[in-house]
C-alpha cells in the first residue's frame, strides 16, 4: 500500500484478528511489523469500544521478535526501564527515549557510509571474517594456557604430536597484535569523522 498522510487503521476484533481498513483484509502481528520497517504509519483500535491500542500492539510485535531470539533489548535496559515507571523521571524517559532512537537512526546512515569508506562494499562481511580470525587465533592461545584437556574427551590425553599443533606460534601472536592495532586505528579513524 502506498505512504499517505493519514495513518491506516487497523481493528482488532475480540477473537483478536486485526483487520487493515485500508487494503480490507486481515493482518497478523508480522504484517504490521513489516508496516512499521516500510515506514507505513498505522494506528491500531479495538473495534468494539473505540480506544487507541496502537501501543500495546506494537508492544506485542517487539516481544514476538524477542521471543523469536531477535534481542535487541539487552536484560539490564529492560530493568532500568521497568525501575522508571512510577519513579518521578518516567515523564522524561519516553522522550529522552525516542530523541535518542531518532538520533540513532540518522546516525546509521552516516555509519554504514563510514563503514564502506573504511572496509569496502563488503565491511560487515569483512569485520565478521576478522572477528572469525580473532576468535580462532584467541581459541588456539588459550589452549596454550590449558595444560590438561576438558570436556567430553578429557579421558583421552592427545599424543605429542598434536599438542605441539595446538600451541600458537610466536608469528600468530604477532599477527594478533598486527590486527589488533589495525583494528584499532580504523575505529580511530570512524570516531574522529564528523
Amino acid at each position: 500500500m502506498a505512504k499517505t498522510s493519514e495513518p491506516t487503521i487497523i481493528k482488532k476484533y475480540a477473537n483478536r484478528r486485526l483487520y487493515n481498513t485500508g487494503t480490507s483484509t486481515y493482518v497478523t502481528l508480522e504484517d504490521l511489523a513489516v508496516m512499521v520497517k516500510g515506514e507505513e504509519d498505522f494506528v491500531v483500535y479495538d473495534a468494539k469500544s473505540g480506544d487507541d491500542i496502537t501501543r500495546s500492539v506494537l508492544t506485542q510485535i517487539i516481544f514476538e521478535q524477542e521471543a523469536k531470539g531477535t534481542n535487541l533489548l539487552p536484560v539490564s535496559f529492560l530493568r532500568q526501564l521497568i525501575g522508571f515507571y512510577g519513579d518521578s523521571m518516567q515523564g522524561l524517559v519516553p522522550s529522552y527515549l525516542e530523541y535518542s532512537m531518532t538520533s540513532l537512526t540518522k546516525e546509521q546512515e552516516k555509519l554504514r557510509a563510514q563503514m564502506t569508506d573504511a572496509f569496502g562494499a563488503t565491511a560487515f562481511d569483512a569485520i565478521e571474517d576478522q572477528v572469525k580470525r580473532n576468535t580462532e587465533m584467541f581459541e588456539r592461545a588459550m589452549k596454550m594456557f590449558m595444560p590438561f584437556p576438558t570436556g567430553e574427551g578429557a579421558a583421552a590425553v592427545a599424543p605429542d604430536s598434536e599438542k605441539k599443533t595446538a600451541q600458537p606460534e610466536a608469528s600468530d601472536l604477532d599477527d594478533m597484535k598486527r590486527q589488533l592495532e589495525e583494528m584499532q586505528k580504523t575505529i580511530s579513524k570512524l570516531t574522529d569523522k564528523p
